[in-house]
């Protein structure tokens, strides 16, 4: 199968032969955006909560990002096996059943009486998700004709994109006007919504396969997964030469490998057919997602530093700060289809990698102390168009490259993507602006008694908290450690803006090429892996 080539014709409807009319269509869209926005306000709304968390738990910190990560890990070391499951046994039914269970753990975990018992909803929120998260793409690669199709991706994707963000503002709003465990009224109302619109709108299909069921494939996946996250979850706590972190990584490594071999050898029978990497769209598609996502995730973790610690702005304004990247995001998400339409796939993501590398590097130039948030204002507004442009063609990319039997695979291969970038960019440009605090405030704690100073090192929020205790140097140590992580983020972002340039250099040499229409004989042709389509209400 041509890798430019859209990957199946529109599934018919629940109610019948033929194509589901712009109505219906509009109904599949809405619902499934709110099932995606109930998963991804999920991943970082919690991260507002950190604090009230570990005093009403009396737990460590640890802990508490024990807490927050869990999920993260349970939902991407299952998207593969449980996207698979879905395009086995039924996208609807899949879709229902991991609406009903998040539904029940964001319940529970709102009115858990300890972290244990936080932590338990956590997994099963995350292996929940894991089931809702692909099924909503696959739903719309597998229902919306070809015409349509780019314009419900970009909606997707701006959703994908723009919601973390979102889900965090709505989420500081709940804990400044009412109580942390208000969080999960959110996701369950989201949750509740979502369910009644799937039962009354979404078309059920599901594809038969003469081929069992990849089991090998499947764990030895979520093994390489939960040993690679871990490595970049853990690393920044433990050490990255911790033994712990190290045999994680070993194992993460060998499972990896161990994967595409055993894929290699399965062929036509594999989970995921690694040879389909090969190919311009699918390698193309998946780097640029693994990069853009890796990038924002990173900025978000140098951005709430300086709004709360350098600008002195409290939680929610802070998020409210970062509304207009997640706006432009998700703007230019749904503006993509029509852009590459006319221009081509390639270079719209080539324009769209352009002008978030030009955003870093605007970030990086300008900011400052006394600019304030206008120094990295017009640099936020350029990541944001940048990304928005980037991502929908790349994800488009990604689930053109497999088949119709293979539609939850490449919608979940699309989030594995996503969610190895953001903890990578966490770790890494957390790890760079860490890094460059350190080297810079080290030659401006002169005069500063010698226990202040090293707590000083750990952290500007370290610097602040422990400076009314230093005496008369304490307005200069705040001013020190404000300047220090200004330095600290001009060097991340440079860095960022480095890999954001290569990225760029490789998608418009080695980006997707223009899709083809789809003509009726393509159509017909048989499809590896694949066989018929029931469709089903």
């Amino acid at each position: 199968m041509s890798i430019n080539q859209p990957p199946q014709a529109a599934a018919a409807p629940a109610s019948g032969g033929g194509t589901p009319d712009a109505r219906q269509l509009r109904a599949i869209l809405i619902t499934v955006s709110i099932a995606l926005m109930a998963v991804i306000a999920s991943v970082s709304g919690l991260n507002v909560a950190q604090t009230h968390m570990a005093v009403e738990f009396g737990a460590s910190q640890n802990t508490v990002l024990w807490i927050i990560n869990i999920y993260t890990l349970a939902l991407a070391a299952l998207l593969l096996p449980l996207g698979a499951i879905g395009d086995r046994l039924g996208r609807k039914p899949m879709l229902i059943t991991g609406l009903v269970i998040f539904g029940a753990a964001s319940v529970v975990a709102g009115v858990a009486p300890s972290a244990g018992v936080m932590i338990a909803a956590r997994v099963a929120a995350g292996i929940s998700a894991a089931m809702i998260m692909p099924i909503t793409l696959a739903v719309i690669t597998s229902t919306f004709p070809e015409e349509e199709r780019g314009k419900a991706i970009g909606v997707w994707t701006g959703v994908a994109g723009g919601g973390g963000i979102l889900g965090m503002f709505l989420s500081a709003l709940l804990v400044d006007v009412a109580d942390w465990r208000w969080l999960f009224v959110l996701p369950v109302v989201l949750v509740v919504v979502a369910l009644a619109m799937t039962l009354k709108s979404v078309p059920n299909s599901r594809e038969r396969s003469t081929h069992s069921f990849d089991t090998i494939g499947a764990l030895v996946s979520t093994i390489a997964v939960i040993g690679l996250i871990f490595v970049l979850q853990e690393g920044p706590e433990r050490g990255w030469t911790a033994p712990i972190t190290l045999i994680s990584l070993a194992i993460g490594v060998i499972a990896a490998i161990t994967f595409v071999a055993w894929e290699l050898h399965r062929r036509d029978a594999s989970l995921l057919d690694v040879r389909l990497f090969r190919e311009r769209g699918l390698a193309s598609g998946s780097i640029t997602l693994l990069v853009v996502f890796g990038v924002q995730a990173g900025i978000a973790v140098v951005l709430f530093p300086f709004f709360q610690a350098v600008l002195g702005w409290s939680g929610l304004l802070s998020t409210v700060a970062m509304m207009p990247m997640a706006v432009m995001m998700m703007m230019t998400s749904g503006l993509a289809p029509k852009m590459a339409a006319k221009i081509g796939a390639c270079s719209t993501m080539t324009v769209g990698v352009a002008l978030a590398t030009l955003g870093l590097s605007l970030m990086a130039l300008f900011v400052s102390v006394d600019g304030g948030y206008l120094s990295i204002l017009a640099g936020m507004l350029a990541m944001g168009i940048g990304m928005g442009l980037s991502m929908t063609p790349s994800t488009e990319a990604i689930t053109s490259s497999l088949p119709r039997a293979k539609q939850g695979v490449a919608s979940a291969l699309n989030d594995v993507t996503r969610e190895f970038g953001t903890a990578l960019g966490v770790a890494m440009l957390g790890a760079l602006l860490a890094n460059g605090y350190r080297s810079a405030i080290d030659s401006q704690l002169d005069g500063i008694p010698s226990g202040a100073a090293d707590t000083a090192r750990e952290g500007i929020a370290n610097a602040i908290e422990v400076a009314p205790k230093t005496g008369s140097h304490a307005q200069d140590l705040i001013h020190a450690a404000q300047q220090s992580f200004v330095d600290g983020w001009q060097q991340a972002m440079w860095i960022g803006a480095a890999v954001m340039a290569t990225l760029l250099v490789y998608v418009a040499l080695r980006g997707p090429k223009n899709t083809a229409p789809l003509q009726p004989n393509d159509e017909a042709a048989p499809e590896t892996g694949a066989a018929e389509n029931v469709a089903a209400r």
